[in-house]
């Protein structure tokens, strides 16, 4: 059974308890299959980057198989703006939803799940279509000064690899949630200097893993999420921090994805 993200933004935990570690976000309109039923918890994979950890069961809202054809139906769009209102029509509440939300519906503005509709400014939201690298740099500038998160993913808190996954989400490519995995994709680049603007930069620890990602500006610019979403200095070694001039992370690979 699958079941449909219907708050702004879910925690997925590493075990069934609300104290476990956050791994990462569920946003609105993402879906999830249910793999395992424990109590109020479910062990759930995330249709969208295939991501699984645990979540409250009471705060995803399960989907009939009529509801699910009806979504796989429908055209998609992307909420690509950092925070968007939404109205629930039938109460006349409000809430806030983060960029990368997904809006599954022939309406484009409206969704409707059951007895619940929910409307969005349609202004603010986008069909899937092909990345373009300077809208990816675009898009990624609207985080800026964003707080770190561990397994946030909006603009209230973001980790690194989030700030990636969801700039690349809103411009129709779907990446991994971690920096490890986001590796794996797309096409080497040898040289920095030979670097666009929305190519992706990581970074290695002492131990040759991969540890931090973040997106080009330019060959000696990147924006990236370390404390906060900023901008900083990059050279063939890695980042230079603005405040102290150090080094901060160690470059180990420049990928391009678009």
């Amino acid at each position: 059974m699958n079941a449909l993200i219907t708050l702004p933004l879910v925690p997925l935990r590493e075990s069934d308890n609300e104290r476990s570690e956050l791994y990462t976000q569920l946003l609105f309109g993402e879906r999830v299959e249910i793999l395992e039923t424990r109590e109020r918890w479910l062990f759930v994979r995330n249709l969208s980057d295939h991501y699984r950890g645990w979540v409250d069961r009471k705060m995803v809202q399960l989907l009939s198989s009529t509801e699910e054809e009806l979504l796989d139906k429908a055209p998609t769009y992307i909420v690509q703006v950092p925070l968007t209102l939404c109205d629930k029509t039938q109460t006349g509440e409000k809430m806030f939803l983060p960029g990368g939300s997904i809006i599954r519906t022939t309406n484009r503005d409206e969704l409707i799940v059951g007895e619940n509709t929910f409307h969005i400014n349609a202004s603010e939201l986008v069909g899937k279509s092909e990345t373009d690298k300077q809208k990816v740099v675009q898009l990624a500038l609207q985080y800026l000064h964003a707080p770190y998160l561990w397994g946030g993913k909006s603009i209230l808190g973001i980790d690194c690899s989030g700030l990636v996954q969801v700039v690349f989400s809103m411009c129709g490519t779907q990446l991994d949630r971690d920096a490890s995995d986001q590796v794996e994709s797309g096409k080497a680049i040898d040289f920095l200097t030979e670097a666009k603007a929305g190519d992706l930069a990581f970074f290695e620890n002492a131990s040759g893993n991969i540890i931090h990602v973040g997106i080009l500006l330019n060959s000696h610019q990147i924006i990236h999420s370390s404390g906060w979403v900023k901008i900083e200095s990059i050279d063939s070694n890695g980042i230079i921090s603005a405040q102290t001039g150090e080094y901060t992370h160690k470059l180990r690979v420049i990928k391009r994805m678009v």
